[in-house]
């Protein structure tokens, strides 16, 4: 680390010793909501009403959400559908839940189609690193992990979501484990499970520091095996129906730079999240493509969000060097041992509370200047990662945190070595499209599953329950769609049309168009 942060680095060494036989730190719930409602940026009030759709004046939006359902479609006012390809089923995403959806869906004897803004595998999946949850230990249960998972959500999640998950978490494991899935092991064969920030037991499985990466590698190869038809650099850009269902969507051909009209008796969203929209100005942890594209597809039809203005700032996000801003800092880093300490070097918030209170309490220091501020003028907090090989042995950072250790290689900082400045990222999107336990939206013919769909995590999301979710919900939704399989229907933009005179109502509208596609800041325009 260079000089500029030479005395703060001192003070840290200067009081290790001392952290190193202090207990955790403990924080009552009153000052934990006192914390939350200061400072987490839920609480800051850059919010507002939408005035179309199934929530008009019912319930207010992050700004940046607000303005994209607010916007008109990206569709020229003259486009007409003509079919292009006809399906069963039409899947719009290409991560994690579009991908076990997919394999689900193998075997049926139907026609499946799955179309991905980019390529397949280019998600948030390959970018979660911390690991999967499942209650495998000797001391666990589902009912125990149901426990953890609805008190961080702060007892928002919807019930019945929630229990499917945790009930279907050992299944999950077995099956990507036939999928060729590898998770850490113990000397004895058992896995390995780690800590979580919320989690009474240890509960998470892991590969390395790209737990994400060895499951999306897997889901990936196995799709390109299976019958599957993707359709990489796809957009979907506009869902269609016959005035009441939901019946295929529109589709941009990147590639060819035109439009592609695809019917399909059953169309899945599972386009992730909107980290890209990089709300109130944080950066994010998210992939390019991350600009909450299915939120805007399915209020379009109708379908109504649950807990929209809840998104999780992970508190650990890289603030320095200037190149891996808002790059994650996996959690299981602090499980391991790492501390979080103010400029001073004192610890200020136990390292496994709750993501969100943990996020409050980095920017309450930062705020109070009492964070590290950095030659670029961002500021953050330190993340001891020395402790790491101080507490578990010389190489034990390297060995379980590979991809950490490559990442700051190239600055020439080693985390073994010297700790590392942390604020918080934006990470996930808590909220989103109303599902039920199958995987139905409000709108019959449409499904969703993953990142994109709300009520499951509640209004703050534990640590290894993301790619839990994807895997469940994905292949839950298969078999929901195979059950319910609708017939074909004609394809109409006639919600579209109803939409685009309501908006002509609101003149103090942003004129933009939506979904969004690609964050503001690459400056990529469609082009048809």
């Amino acid at each position: 680390m260079t000089a500029w942060a030479r005395d703060s680095l001192d003070k840290v060494e200067a009081s290790r010793e001392e952290r190193l036989h202090q207990g955790a730190l403990e924080l009552d719930e009153i000052n934990a909501n006192k914390l939350l409602l200061e400072f987490h940026p839920d609480y800051q009030g850059v919010e507002r009403t939408v005035r179309i759709g199934p929530d008009a004046n019912r319930r207010k939006f992050p700004n940046e959400l607000a303005d994209l359902l607010e916007a008109d479609s990206c569709l020229p006012p003259d486009f007409e559908p003509s079919v292009d390809i006809e399906t069963d089923v039409l899947i719009l995403g290409g991560g994690g839940a579009g991908a076990s959806t997919a394999l689900a869906l193998e075997g049926a004897g139907l026609t499946v189609h799955l179309a991905t803004k980019l390529r397949l595998g280019d998600s948030n999946t390959v970018m979660a690193e911390g690991g999967i949850q499942a209650s495998l230990g000797p001391d666990d249960s589902p009912r125990r992990h149901f426990a953890d998972a609805y008190v961080g959500g702060h007892g928002n999640n919807n019930p019945d979501l929630l229990r499917i998950l945790c009930d279907n978490a050992s299944e999950t494991i077995r099956w990507l484990g036939q999928l060729g899935c590898i998770m850490d092991q113990n000397d004895d064969g058992t896995f390995r499970l780690r800590a979580g920030g919320g989690t009474s037991v240890p509960r998470v499985l892991a590969c390395r520091d790209y737990t994400g990466l060895e499951i999306m590698r897997v889901l990936k190869d196995a799709v390109l095996l299976s019958k599957t038809q993707v359709l990489p650099e796809h957009a979907a850009v506009e869902l269609l129906d016959d005035g009441k269902d939901v019946t295929g969507a529109v589709l941009w051909d990147r590639n060819r730079g035109r439009l592609i009209t695809v019917s399909a008796r059953a169309v899945l969203l599972a386009t992730g999240g909107s980290g890209q929209l990089r709300l109130q100005g944080f950066p994010t942890s998210n992939h390019f493509g991350a600009t909450g594209d299915g939120l805007v597809l399915a209020y379009r039809q109708g379908c109504g969000l649950v807990h929209p203005e809840s998104y999780q700032y992970h508190p650990s996000g890289t603030v320095y060097p200037e190149a891996l801003v808002g790059q994650l800092v996996t959690e299981s880093i602090r499980s391991a041992g790492a501390q979080v300490l103010n400029a001073e070097g004192e610890r200020f918030i136990g390292e496994m509370t709750f993501r969100d209170v943990l996020a409050a309490a980095v920017i309450s220091e930062v705020a109070g200047r009492r964070g590290v501020l950095t030659p670029n003028q961002r500021a953050g907090v330190w993340l001891d990662t020395p402790l790491i090989d101080i507490k578990n042995g010389e190489g034990a950072l390297h060995r379980q945190f590979p991809g950490l250790v490559h990442r700051f290689k190239r600055y020439k900082i080693d985390p073994a070595k010297q700790p590392i400045l942390i604020y918080p990222t934006l990470h996930y999107q808590n909220g989103g499209i109303r599902i039920d336990r199958d995987g139905r939206t409000d709108i019959k013919g449409l499904w969703a599953a993953g990142e994109v769909t709300g009520g499951l995590h509640g209004t703050n999301r534990l640590m290894g329950n993301s790619l839990l979710d994807i895997t469940v919900f994905g292949r839950r939704a298969a078999l929901s769609i195979q059950k319910e399989l609708p017939s074909r229907k004609a394809v109409t933009l006639s919600r579209l049309k109803k939409i685009r005179e309501e908006l002509k109502a609101i003149s103090s509208r942003r004129e933009i168009m939506s979904p969004q596609l690609f964050p503001e800041v690459a400056n990529m325009k469609i082009k048809f």
